[in-house]
């Protein structure tokens, strides 16, 4: 009966998830110094997240969410 599982190459797969875990938890410690460089140039980070993550999306797909969001808040009385 042959080894459904391949020791050498899940060891392998494995290093290689564990070695993207450290590198991944190293860019989220530098993003954190670069938001806490932001911040100390007086920058607000929370703001500064709400641009970083608007990016990240689509233009028009912003602009749709936005128009709805306008729309909405006239519907309640929120906006002139």
């Amino acid at each position: 009966m042959d080894d459904p599982v391949q020791g050498d190459q899940l060891k392998s797969i494995v290093e290689r998830i564990e070695r993207l875990e450290e590198e991944k938890s190293t860019i989220a410690t530098d993003i954190k110094e670069v938001y806490a460089e932001a911040k100390g140039n007086g920058y607000d980070t929370k703001v500064l997240r709400k641009v970083v993550a608007l990016r990240k999306r689509d233009l028009n797909e912003r602009k749709e969410e936005e128009s709805i969001l306008d729309l909405y808040l006239q519907a309640v009385g929120e906006t002139a």
